[in-house]
């Protein structure tokens, strides 16, 4: 396939499908191109020409600017660290090669004015690519959502510079929108073995979705903030101010379990032990019970953090308990004991989601990073690999879709949720939102349930195949 390019102001520039960067192409294989737009570096005269200079065009952090780390799973739960780029190379244009494995570079000074140093992301890829272009320009068309299109009043159209989707991705596609709530969705949940999606919200509702019809099914008003919403067999757990409220579907009984103090904004369940962590920093653990006024007592109060326990999951080596608080800390706990075993403080702002992907911990912070956590030798947790955002992140969760991949789903404050594929951290798509994405949740067949602050919940879908035009 030979790939577009377009002459312009004798510079030749690679041409980026329009359609591809508003999510609308349906080409395979698409002469243009379906990728960010390589790096370019514009060497300049300063200092009335006596003296050199290079001046990046791209707002994308270029490979050559910084070490980057690639984090890969060798034998067993190694964790190899490789730099993609010395140091010392940072400083002078060059010409890169990459190739799957190792990744080579040159570096030249050249007589042309302009010269290409290629990234198609600016996370570390170990992919097959042999670039070697001499000349190149960063005029590309915006991946932003156009705020105008959103309100139903652009005058643009299809020449528009910024996205009029709701997704750009060539696996994505919407689904339906299920409208009903009236503040922020804090909690998604489909109980397994049932055709019922639960959504709550700050609006003091947990609603019940029909998955066949799409139509509200039942509203439950509470009379508080629901903060949290999770689903164990079946239990649903409500996370309300001092309380939690457990339903059980099936037999329709409910019961309220007291909490310390604050509202319960994390609830996870691990080793057969139902913990809420609170907005005064303790995280309460309840087991069953055969008492007959409540199948669940009071086991433990964990106390460790300083401020509010914002995050909960279990998993990973020995099936721990991992916190993240508001106090930027992740702590870990021995679910047998409950005792804290080690204390991570690898990020600078409040730690807002932790997943368990295979012996790894993922966490995100408000600082604009996504750390994978890997156990050392030591049996410690260290930081294996450290992704950057351009904006704080909210939310993370993650599936494995068809082709055995981990696609991880990443909220940010920009109102979009981006899609990474593990462990190459590879963005595949985007989907976005009038407001903040706080909740997502996976469901079967690829579907994605995505809950804003408007109170709209929007079920997408990832595909097996890419999309392909029609013959």
């Amino acid at each position: 396939m030979v790939t577009k390019w377009t002459r312009i102001d004798r510079r030749i520039i690679p041409t980026t499908c329009y359609y591809w960067l508003n999510g609308r192409c349906n080409r395979n294989p698409c002469r243009f191109l379906h990728s960010k737009p390589p790096i370019v570096t514009k060497t300049v005269n300063c200092n009335g020409g006596r003296k050199r200079c290079s001046e990046s065009e791209s707002e994308e952090n270029s490979l050559t600017k910084r070490a980057a780390t690639v984090w890969i799973r060798n034998s067993g739960d190694c964790i190899s660290k490789t730099p993609l780029v010395e140091p010392s190379q940072t400083s002078s244009p060059t010409i890169s090669t990459q190739v799957v494995g190792e990744v080579s570079q040159t570096s030249s000074h050249t007589s042309s004015t302009e010269v290409v140093e290629t990234a198609e992301s600016s996370s570390p890829i170990l992919s097959t690519a042999v670039v070697e272009v001499s000349q190149s320009s960063s005029a590309i068309l915006s991946t932003e959502l156009c705020k105008y299109w959103i309100n139903g009043n652009c005058v643009h159209g299809d020449k528009c510079r910024d996205m009029h989707s709701w997704f750009s991705g060539d696996r994505l596609s919407a689904v339906t929108n299920l409208e009903g709530h009236k503040k922020l969705v804090t909690g998604i949940t489909l109980p397994v073995g049932t055709n019922k999606l639960f959504s709550g919200s700050t609006d003091g509702t947990v609603r019940i979705w029909d998955c066949h019809t799409a139509e509200c099914a039942n509203v439950t008003n509470l009379g508080d903030e629901v903060n949290s919403l999770i689903s164990q067999g079946p239990w649903i757990f409500v996370g309300l101010s001092n309380i939690v409220k457990a339903w059980n579907i099936q037999n329709g009984s409910g019961y309220t379990l007291e909490v310390p103090n604050g509202r319960v904004l994390a609830m996870t369940v691990g080793k057969d032990t139902l913990l809420a962590g609170a907005e005064d920093g303790v995280i309460s653990a309840w087991k069953g019970s055969s008492e007959a006024n409540s199948p669940f007592k009071l086991v433990a109060s964990l106390l460790g953090h300083s401020k509010s326990v914002v995050c909960l999951t279990v998993g990973c080596p020995n099936k721990r308990l991992f916190s993240g608080s508001m106090d930027h800390s992740i702590k870990v706990w021995d679910l047998d004991t409950f005792e804290c075993k080690m204390a991570l403080n690898g990020h600078t702002d409040t730690v807002t989601s932790l997943i368990c992907w295979g012996n790894f911990l993922l966490s995100s912070s408000l600082d604009c990073t996504i750390k994978v956590w890997a156990e050392s030798q030591e049996k410690t947790l260290q930081v294996a690999y450290s992704h950057n955002v351009e904006n704080g992140i909210v939310a993370l969760n993650a599936m494995t879709d068809a082709e055995d991949k981990t696609i991880l789903f990443c909220s940010c404050r920009d109102n979009s949720v981006r899609l990474y594929e593990l462990p190459s951290f590879t963005e595949r798509g985007r989907l976005f939102a009038r407001q903040e994405v706080r909740s997502i949740e996976k469901g079967p067949g690829g579907l994605i349930f995505t809950g804003d602050g408007t109170g709209l919940v929007t079920v997408s879908k990832w595909s097996e195949e890419a999309k392909v035009e029609a013959a």
